[in-house]
């Protein structure tokens, strides 16, 4: 069984008369398969390949142009950019209920599956995934996941001259 986050554990722990109840359980007990739907955005994103540029689906061919302009040429900045989303706006209005240990959590889940399912889908454009943790760990709105193509980093200092 996985671990419960610390938060989350009181809530867990009250359901059947107090035995309480494990994550599958409670989501089959407090969940729909609307949110199921909707939530599947964000555990099995659609990414799609424009230009050269890996980004989330429904980013048009327009879109991307207006950020290139924005983004002086710099694609490592643009995928960044145009691929980021914070946590917090998966459910915002439950924001109230946020604490450190679920954003660590959620953000670290997201994280691989999003390095997971770059890698299926793009095996020839490996990617670098973020996951920006804020300073301060109870500014929830500053979690956020985005990613890149390697190819679009710029070059170390030791890789330009071959050396």
């Amino acid at each position: 069984m996985r671990a419960i986050p610390p938060s989350m554990i009181e809530e867990l722990g009250a359901w059947n008369n107090g035995k309480g109840i494990d994550l599958e359980a409670w989501i089959s007990c407090s969940g729909s398969f609307r949110l199921a739907v909707g939530y599947a955005e964000y555990f099995w994103p659609e990414f799609e390949l424009i230009d050269g540029y890996i980004v989330r689906a429904g980013i048009t061919r327009e879109g991307l142009r207006q950020w290139e302009n924005e983004n002086s040429g710099n694609r490592r900045a643009l995928e960044a950019v145009i691929n980021h989303f914070h946590l917090i706006d998966i459910n915002y209005h439950d924001h109230e209920k946020l604490s450190e240990d679920l954003m660590l959590r959620l953000g670290t889940i997201l994280t691989q599956i999003h390095e997971a399912k770059l890698k299926w889908q793009f095996p020839d454009r490996p990617c670098t995934v973020s996951f920006h943790i804020p300073e301060n760990r109870q500014q929830y709105d500053g979690y956020e996941i985005t990613f890149w193509q390697k190819a679009h980093e710029p070059p170390k200092p030791n890789e330009k001259d071959g050396g």
